[in-house]
């Protein structure tokens, strides 16, 4: 079976509410599924995060539970028909899927065709490792090794460098330089407002933003809304 997923750079945009950019392509993306498992560990109020996303999801027709409550969070993702694993900080998110024994679980299902979303921190952790992250070190994880869904890296939140700038601080694409010295994933630059619908074996890039993707030993390269990103799948 084929693997489905929603990688998405963020959560809002600017002058727009909780997931209002992406909602209709979350409803066409889920189809004739209506309800949806949902993963806060990246928020540390996870009963307002849930709350949020219930209330984002209600509204598309889409009836959500918040794994954070269950009893036995493994057992809900073996019974459960989607996932949403939601942003905030990438090592307390990933942290968490280890603590509560996700990793091989999610994979599993995943693998199998159950439909992942993933915004932000979320979308970081479908990658092999969560290593082009933008978040601070909060929390220490057992593992940058993350769900391995995909076998590329993601940036979410990626902003172009500001010529005409006087910080001096590292810019992204620096960031991203310094990841291949040491590894040699591809890491798509998402920009907000973008997001990467994986299906069918066929990979596209959606929303308005478009993505920067940078691949060790190369020049980085530019792809506009609605390019196939196939290729990132072999």
């Amino acid at each position: 079976m084929s693997k489905k997923l929603l990688l998405i750079s963020n959560s809002i945009c600017y002058g727009k509410g909780y997931l209002d950019h992406c909602a209709e392509e979350i409803v066409d993306y889920l189809g004739e599924i209506k309800d949806i498992l949902f993963v806060p560990y990246a928020l540390h109020d996870r009963d307002w995060y849930a709350n949020l996303a219930r209330e984002r999801f209600n509204k598309m027709g889409i009836k959500l539970t918040s794994i954070h409550r269950a009893r036995n969070p493994e057992n809900k993702v073996k019974k459960g028909s989607s996932i949403f694993v939601g942003g905030g900080n990438t090592f307390r998110l990933l942290s968490e899927l280890y603590r509560n024994g996700l990793i091989k679980i999610i994979q599993k299902k995943v693998n199998g065709g159950m439909p992942y979303i993933g915004a932000s921190a979320g979308a970081n952790v479908a990658c092999p490792t969560m290593k082009t992250t933008n978040d601070m070190p909060i929390v220490c994880p057992p593992s940058f090794d993350s769900l391995n869904l995909v076998k590329f890296n993601i940036n979410p939140h990626y902003i172009d460098s500001d010529p005409n700038t006087k910080h001096m601080g590292e810019t992204r694409d620096k960031r991203i330089e310094e990841f291949h010295e040491e590894d040699s994933t591809v890491v798509v630059g998402l920009r907000e407002g973008s997001y990467i619908r994986i299906e069918n074996k066929n990979a596209k890039l959606k929303g308005k933003t478009g993505a920067k993707i940078f691949t060790k030993n190369k020049k980085p390269k530019e792809y506009k809304a609605n390019s196939n990103l196939k290729f990132l799948l072999t």
